[in-house]
């Protein structure tokens, strides 16, 4: 995050309590603001929640333009879609995006998935956008309200998203706020979580950005945590966008870049220390997850490291990842994990105690579930 005169901006991401790895990425340059929350296989939806972003980038308007922001957000459609034709691990990947372009207290969005904006004002929280999803269209036809949709069980099942379609839309809002507004973008990692009057109280314009976005952060991962969670805060003021950001090729947007390669450097060698310490902490490790119908044994953690997979196959087990109850299938998607190998195998013999009333009729094979968001 880089502050710029006159601006008060924070933003956060964090993992969650549940998710092995973090598929949600942000983007602050001012004038610029955007949340992703990516999905796929294999950390796919990272890659294309990084890719988005970096697409978005390259191709925004210097300056408020709704046309042209809608224009960058196709142009990350295609980079997330090229992106997943380089590898079939990449099949099906996505991605939401909520932008925002803040010119003073003008700001325009462009929105796809179920990522949001919001403006406080007064005290009061406004939706700028609306969700892309199964359970949003469920509550607009009255069918279910909007506290039931929180605990839905499909309710991260979206209905547009960046990468799944070449002719993609995205929906564009124009908000005209006023000096001391508030805006909030956002992954349903906080606002699966928390309900919109708790997100007022915690937003208000009492607490600095950085202490907003903190308190959002852990108030998420207190309610459970349950997905990765991205928040930027953003205050609005009566300074032109062209104040907030240094132009391009300036010597401010030199000293900008200098100031990021070295965070880059100063990152890769702390790669390089840590990562003897990280491997060994994965060989301690161990976690079980659902693998061609079955539950499968693997010593390490799920993912990698520095392109290395801290993960080493034990056994596929006999137990049918079907023949459990939803709960325990829903933990297998992502992994259950043990702090020992002989922790993992232990819960494999009360797995197949659970499943053994339902595994005389259930034949091998693959369970299918819906393509999700994460």
């Amino acid at each position: 995050m880089t502050p710029q005169p006159n601006t008060s901006v924070a933003g956060l991401s964090d993992p969650g309590l549940t998710r092995s790895q973090n598929e949600d990425a942000l983007l602050i340059e001012p004038p610029l603001y955007a949340v992703a929350d990516g999905m796929g296989g294999h950390r796919a939806g990272e890659i294309a929640s990084r890719e988005a972003l970096t697409a978005l980038l390259a191709n925004a308007p210097r300056e408020t333009d709704a046309k042209a922001l809608a224009r960058a957000v196709r142009a990350a459609n295609r980079a997330v879609m090229e992106s997943a034709a380089k590898s079939r691990t990449r099949t099906g990947m996505g991605t939401t995006l909520t932008a925002a372009m803040v010119d003073g207290t003008h700001v325009l969005v462009a929105h796809v998935g179920d990522s949001r904006a919001y403006l406080l004002h007064g005290g009061r929280l406004t939706r700028i956008t609306e969700d892309h999803s199964m359970v949003a269209d469920l509550v607009r036809q009255g069918a279910i309200t909007e506290e039931d949709a929180r605990f839905h069980p499909q309710r991260s099942v979206i209905t547009r998203a960046l990468g799944s379609d070449p002719d993609m839309v995205a929906d564009v809002f124009e908000v005209h706020g006023e000096p001391g507004d508030r805006l909030l973008l956002a992954t349903d990692g906080l606002t699966g979580m928390l309900p919109d009057d708790y997100i007022t109280e915690l937003l208000e314009p009492t607490r600095t950005p950085e202490e907003a976005a903190a308190r959002l952060v852990d108030a998420a991962n207190r309610a459970g945590g349950y997905d990765n969670i991205t928040v930027i805060v953003v205050d609005l003021d009566d300074t032109p966008a062209s104040r907030h950001a240094p132009s391009r090729g300036s010597s401010a947007m030199g000293r900008l870049h200098a100031a990021r390669m070295l965070w880059v450097v100063a990152a890769l060698a702390l790669v390089l220390v840590t990562g003897w310490g990280v491997y060994s902490y994965a060989q301690s490790r161990a976690y079980l997850i659902s693998e061609n119908g079955y539950v499968t044994v693997y010593r390490g953690i799920p993912g990698s490291f520095a392109g290395l997979s801290l993960a080493w196959r034990v056994q596929q087990t006999d137990v049918p990842v079907e023949a459990l109850d939803v709960p325990q299938q829903t933990r297998l998607r992502d992994g259950i994990a043990f702090a020992h190998l002989s922790d993992a195998l232990m819960r494999i013999d009360t797995l197949r105690a659970e499943s053994a009333p339902a595994s005389s009729t259930v034949g091998p094979g693959v369970m299918t579930t819906p393509t999700v968001g994460p």
